[in-house]
């Protein structure tokens, strides 16, 4: 991968979007790991508002930390950048206590969450006229599906999810991202305990892209190792449970 001109790429791809959608810029939830701060970096890049969202919820210190860590080091680089802080943890308390209990596993409360941030998120894109740019990688989104639903799943425009996560981390580097998110275990912050997507998964993200590398062309493999089978077997049942995330909203067609 040629890292300039993948940058140059994705930065003409987003201003040309936002020209033809006639908004303002964008805006990003900033989460504290490398695909929040190589989006917001190539968004900033375009010359246009770029706003970065920090929307704590029971937020793990090293997560928000860091969140903030890199909104300052893109705010000295860009004056088109700004930012906001959204405390999200009162508003979440109160919606855990109009839900009934026993439907409070912990995935629902997960992914309401993220879906809390997405809404968040989308209040100052409209009042900004700003488009919401994702932050999914080609992994996460095409792959196991490691997202929510209308949560950071809910979208306008994807500008890193045809890079695998290598890729997005050689970007980081090429962009000087800062040192503690470039060597912080990816996560997804929505665990007060600030565990890892591989804590979740059960397996790394270079697993991972080994599996859909794999599965797209499995030839010149004779034999495979023990992990390999494991991380295939976890790569090919997420893929198949989260599907339904991956394709369009299926519609029921009636004959006429």
């Amino acid at each position: 991968m040629n890292k300039k001109a993948t940058i140059d790429h994705i930065v003409h791809w987003l201003n040309s979007y936002s020209d033809q959608s006639h908004t303002t810029g964008f805006v990003i939830g900033i989460s504290g790991g490398i695909d929040s701060a190589v989006t917001s970096a190539l968004c900033a890049m375009t010359g246009k508002t770029t706003l970065c969202l920090n929307m704590p919820i029971r937020q793990h210190a090293a997560e928000y930390n860091r969140g903030n860590e890199h909104i300052s080091w893109l705010k000295s680089k860009y004056s088109h950048v700004l930012s906001a802080e959204v405390e999200l943890t009162g508003v979440f308390e109160r919606f855990e206590q109009a839900l009934p209990v026993d439907i409070q596993d912990w995935l629902t409360m997960a992914n309401s969450r993220a879906r809390l941030r997405m809404t968040t998120l989308y209040s100052f894109a409209c009042h900004h006229k700003l488009l919401v740019a994702g932050t999914g990688n080609k992994v996460e989104d095409f792959g196991v599906g490691f997202f929510t639903k209308y949560g950071d799943g809910g979208v306008d425009l994807s500008p890193i999810a045809d890079l695998m996560k290598s890729e997005v981390y050689a970007l980081a580097a090429e962009l000087g991202i800062v040192p503690s998110i470039l060597t912080a275990k990816p996560t997804d912050g929505l665990w007060a305990d600030g565990r890892s997507d591989e804590d979740q998964i059960g397996a790394s993200y270079d697993e991972l892209e080994w599996a859909m590398r794999f599965l797209e062309n499995p030839q010149g493999f004779t034999k495979l190792t023990e992990r390999q089978e494991i991380v295939l077997d976890i790569y090919s049942r997420m893929n198949a449970a989260n599907r339904h995330k991956m394709e369009p909203i299926p519609v029921c067609k009636i004959p006429r």
